[in-house]
């Protein structure tokens, strides 16, 4: 008779960076992991994110160390292999619009009073810190946070998703709208839109923005305050920016292939929904995003949209990460939050451990989905 306990059996709903690194995380510890995805890997949030690798600004205590906790994990990678051109670790430069100069300061105080990596710059301090920024469109300081990057989330998760066939994970794509199932009130595996069955020990929810109307169901309320938004990947152009930009009009960071991704929010009204879940924009608003960032880069390039995705951009009612086992079903576990980028590989460790010991770890403490019961 064998004294080897079987693996623990997990389902994970959703192919994005939190489900991708969970499953991988999961079978680097033993157990037997089927991921399934709406559609592909990486089609929904995780497909359009700015993926800027920080934890800039002001936020909880707790928040705030995990997302510390985030970036060294990154850091651990890119020292692996620094010439991988998805992830790259050049800082981060933000500022306000004109007239909000005091409002940068009081930004650069507090990152400072936290140990936080700050430089508060004038226009003309800026290039000798961070190449290929064009300093008169910054209105009166910035700040330079030197120990921030970028990720390219699409490239990551190929990336984990080599180690996750290696390591003999299973693949189902092109599941539709998956439900959990629940069996003895403990969540017992997925079962998808065509009806097929996948049972589990453990399952997790980690489909962005569809979250907590998968959860809904099992008498988990979350609340979803996700707003729609848009990723632009410009064609190839010349250009040395190294550091993600963060300005009243566009938010730019480099791309592979000497592209650039472009993002930010003022465009939202201009977005149309339809009912079958599918989105619309003007071009025009599309290459105006261009044009804004096109500003903020030394020589002004022509900007010209290649691609651009729209979406609802995941985020908690309350802005906090939700991370762990679901009271209402034990078994159901939850990754949802708006830095999925940062938090990617450091939330998939830590819940792919609670998930194999049962131990819950102190840095999720104050992220539970119980807090919203």
């Amino acid at each position: 008779m064998s004294s080897i306990a079987p693996s623990k059996r997990v389902a994970i709903i959703g192919g994005g960076i939190l489900g991708v690194s969970t499953a991988v995380h999961l079978l680097r510890g033993g157990a037997s992991v089927t991921l399934l995805t709406e559609r592909g890997l990486a089609s929904e949030a995780s497909g359009r994110s700015l993926s800027w690798l920080n934890s800039a600004g002001e936020r909880s205590t707790p928040y705030h160390q995990l997302r510390l906790a985030g970036v060294d994990r990154y850091r651990t990678l890119f020292a692996k292999d620094p010439t991988r051109d998805w992830l790259q670790f050049g800082g981060g430069l933000m500022w306000n619009a004109a007239g909000q100069q005091d409002v940068t300061a009081a930004r650069h105080a507090y990152e400072e009073s936290v140990g936080y990596d700050s430089q508060l710059l004038g226009p003309a301090e800026i290039a000798a810190v961070t190449p290929g920024i064009d300093a008169t469109a910054v209105p009166e300081n910035a700040i330079f946070n030197p120990g921030e990057g970028w990720v390219s989330l699409p490239d990551l998760v190929d990336f984990l998703m080599e180690e996750f066939h290696l390591l003999g994970g299973q693949l189902v794509l092109n599941a539709g709208k998956a439900s959990v199932v629940v069996d003895g009130g403990r969540a017992a595996g997925v079962e998808t839109a065509a009806g097929d069955t996948y049972e589990a020990d453990a399952v997790v929810v980690a489909c962005g923005a569809a979250t907590p109307a998968v959860v809904a169901p099992l008498g988990v309320e979350i609340p979803n305050g996700s707003p729609l938004s848009m990723l632009v990947v410009t064609k190839p152009v010349e250009h040395e920016v190294k550091a993600v930009l963060n300005t009243p009009r566009a938010a730019v960071r480099p791309n592979p292939g000497k592209t650039l991704a472009l993002d930010h929010d003022w465009y939202e009204e201009h977005i149309t929904e339809h009912a079958d879940g599918s989105f619309d924009i003007p071009d025009a608003v599309i290459q105006e995003l261009a044009d804004e960032a096109s500003k903020l880069i030394a020589g002004n390039p022509d900007l010209k949209p290649a691609s651009w995705k729209i979406g609802y951009k995941p985020i908690p009612g309350d802005g906090e990460p939700v991370f762990g086992e679901t009271g209402q079903v034990p078994g159901c576990f939850v990754a949802f939050t708006h830095s999925g980028a940062t938090l990617g590989l450091i939330a998939g460790e830590l819940l792919s451990d609670e998930i194999l010991t049962g131990r819950k770890h102190p840095m999720l403490a104050t992220f539970r989905p119980g807090r919203f019961s």
